[in-house]
């Protein structure tokens, strides 16, 4: 009798703390975990190139001229720059390695990154789209571009998934 009725009590407790236990959904790919109990993310290795400065004018080659990369689409939320989105706006997120190399941002405080609200007109096969600066990508090569579901298919069909060859510049 005595070991029915634990079993009772530990069957229910471990219910109970089933039913506490908070669970985070991953709202889209290159969100940190919400739980303190993740693992960590795998390392992954970039191939893409490290920012490197334009002769003369002492900008990295990603603040002139004409970018050239991928372009991809997630669900928006609360991006890095702190601003929440939804998926009907124009917004993207650029690649973590121009977000944190961004001139000014001490890499501290995303929220305060100077590019954080700055607009880029994309153009991808006769068609384009100005979008706002709001996050930050962690799976993106340095002139890649994520975007808000409403700004990716202003340039293609969502079943396309991924462009290559979209060109991008600083308004």
């Amino acid at each position: 009798m005595f070991f029915a009725k634990s079993l009772v009590l530990l069957s229910f407790a471990l219910s109970v703390l089933a039913l506490t236990t908070p669970h985070f959904p991953r709202a889209h790919h290159h969100r940190r975990s919400l739980s303190p109990n993740a693992p960590p993310p795998p390392t992954t290795t970039h191939t893409s190139p490290k920012p490197t400065h334009t002769g003369g004018i002492g900008l990295p080659s990603f603040l002139v001229g004409t970018q050239t990369g991928q372009g991809t689409f997630y669900a928006t939320g609360l991006g890095a720059c702190g601003i929440t989105n939804n998926d009907g706006q124009h917004i993207v997120a650029v690649s973590h390695l121009l977000f944190d190399a961004f001139p000014g941002y001490n890499g501290i405080n995303p929220n305060a990154n100077p590019v954080c609200n700055k607009q880029v007109r994309v153009s991808y096969q006769g068609k384009s789209v100005t979008v706002t600066i709001t996050d930050r990508c962690e799976g993106c090569a340095l002139t890649d571009l994520d975007f808000s579901p409403s700004a990716f298919n202003q340039l293609a069909s969502f079943d396309v998934g991924r462009i290559s060859g979209m060109t991008w510049e600083w308004l």
